[in-house]
């Protein structure tokens, strides 16, 4: 079992920045084998990917909409990911889930179905 609990939403005006955690726990979790990544689910929306940490190369996998705005990091030492939002828009606005595969491909890890453990979500609002 792998618990994840993301932090960091809240209430911000466009053109404003913020930085999303995601700690993770568990009794048989070994964080550094595993890939995490960001989703976000706005209302009546499918839930997007944002970003992902390859556990096995370190690569980073952004869709294009997000690169240059947000950047994934991890930080094994504190079991903890984080997802650095600059520029934000309002279209921005969703809830944001952090979520943790032992996949580690592109190919594999940006499809939510992938993933077996997911955060409670953190909100991210963002006026105009």
């Amino acid at each position: 079992q792998v618990q994840l609990v993301e932090s960091g939403g809240g209430l911000v005006q466009a053109g404003a920045s913020l930085r999303l955690s995601c700690a993770a726990s568990g009794p048989t979790f070994a964080f550094n084998t595993y890939t995490v990544a960001w989703f976000r689910q706005a209302p009546g929306k499918e839930r997007e990917f944002v970003a992902a940490i390859s556990w096995k190369s370190g690569t980073i996998y952004y869709p294009d909409s997000m690169k240059g705005r947000f950047t994934a990091s991890r930080d094994n030492a504190k079991n903890t990911a984080y997802l650095q939002m600059n520029g934000l828009k309002p279209e921005d606005t969703a809830l944001y889930y952090c979520a943790a595969t032992t996949f580690y491909s592109s190919q594999q890890t940006i499809h939510a179905r992938n993933y077996g453990y997911w955060g409670q979500g953190t909100q991210v609002t963002v006026s105009s």
